[in-house]
């Protein structure tokens, strides 16, 4: 399917240039579809652009960062077409009373909340839920979020069926590829549409009625690894002891003997779930937590940024970051002032 999203293009100034129609604002009670396309060189400007979504990204792979949402709002639905360069964790959280439907270009090295996702998969979350996605680098994920109380209602009008058992536990629901590769298709001909489009009413009405299609026959996708739920426990018990340690630096001794495994079990929980070694997380998580630093505009210098992460020799955390982020840190600490 990854034909349906094409590529990032690399001329700026052709994407500036593109339709922006209505503030980036959630406009619950218009009639007609409101588009907008932005652009961004940085995960943290990157991560605000979903209207009415929580969100923070860290970056795993290394390079300069591009990313493009293309959004649209009709009759209180979201569509999204959302680009990210490199390789990201990102925790996520749709409007409350709402479900999201997403669909990745590429399932490899893909998960959600920890679970790899098959061809025939696609992504289900309710609103006002967090969920985590390790999404790998040149990825697209198209996004459907429609009020709950709307697919009810439509899915009761058309005599449409649709289960929702067992589903805020399993972010996996399995469909026809076909009408998976269908709904692809109608969101992003809708997306590419803009306003030039003048049978968008017809257009809305098949995506509904293809998105009614498929939830009626798709099924939960429960199935994971034996060791699954003890290693996503390992995993989460670390980060959330990691956020909770503040700005100081974790050692992977202390990780263990917090998690009570060995170091091995520590490094297949990790690569399990992530997709990355305990020692990749941990490096990663702090270099990304520098660069919130340096952006927060709280005119910190770069060597307290630093050292708050536990990054005591300069020359070694410039080569770090620059090696992450593609930028020296003097760079990012730039774009406060620009």
């Amino acid at each position: 399917m990854a034909q349906l999203w094409g590529r990032f293009p690399n001329d700026r100034s052709t994407l500036e240039q593109r339709h922006h129609n209505g503030a980036k604002t959630h406009q619950k009670d218009f009639l007609a579809p409101k588009w907008c396309v932005s652009i961004s060189d940085d995960i943290n400007e990157q991560s605000s652009r979903l209207t009415d979504w929580s969100q923070e990204y860290n970056q795993y792979s290394s390079g300069c960062f591009k990313g493009r949402v293309d959004e649209c709002f009709f009759d209180h639905i979201q569509l999204i077409n959302e680009y990210t360069s490199q390789a990201l964790y990102q925790q996520c959280k749709v409007w409350p009373n709402a479900f999201w439907i997403g669909i990745p270009s590429t399932r490899d090295q893909f998960r959600i909340n920890g679970q790899t996702i098959d061809q025939e998969d696609l992504l289900w979350r309710h609103g006002g839920m967090t969920f985590e996605l390790v999404t790998p680098a040149d990825c697209n994920i198209l996004s459907i979020v429609i009020p709950e109380d709307k697919l009810l209602s439509l899915a009761e009008y058309h005599g449409v069926e649709i289960s929702l058992g067992g589903t805020k536990d399993n972010p996996r629901l399995s469909a026809d590829p076909q009408q998976i590769h269908a709904l692809a298709r109608q969101v992003t001909r809708i997306l590419n549409a803009g306003n030039r489009e003048p049978d968008m009413a017809i257009h809305k009405d098949m995506l509904l009625q293809q998105l009614l299609d498929l939830l009626a026959k798709a099924e939960v996708n429960t199935h994971v690894v034996p060791s699954y739920r003890h290693r996503k426990a390992v995993v989460d018990r670390v980060r959330e002891y990691v956020i909770g340690s503040g700005d100081l630096p974790v050692t992977m001794t202390a990780l263990c003997e917090l998690t009570n495994v060995s170091r091995r079990t520590l490094q297949y929980s990790f690569e399990s779930i992530l997709g990355i070694s305990p020692v990749q997380f941990l490096r990663a998580t702090r270099l990304n937590r520098v660069r919130r630093k340096l952006l927060s505009n709280q005119k910190i210098s770069i060597a307290d940024a630093a050292a708050s992460q536990g990054f005591y020799h300069q020359s070694q955390f410039t080569a770090d970051y620059k090696q992450l982020f593609g930028e020296r840190p003097s760079e990012t600490l730039k774009r406060v002032y620009h």
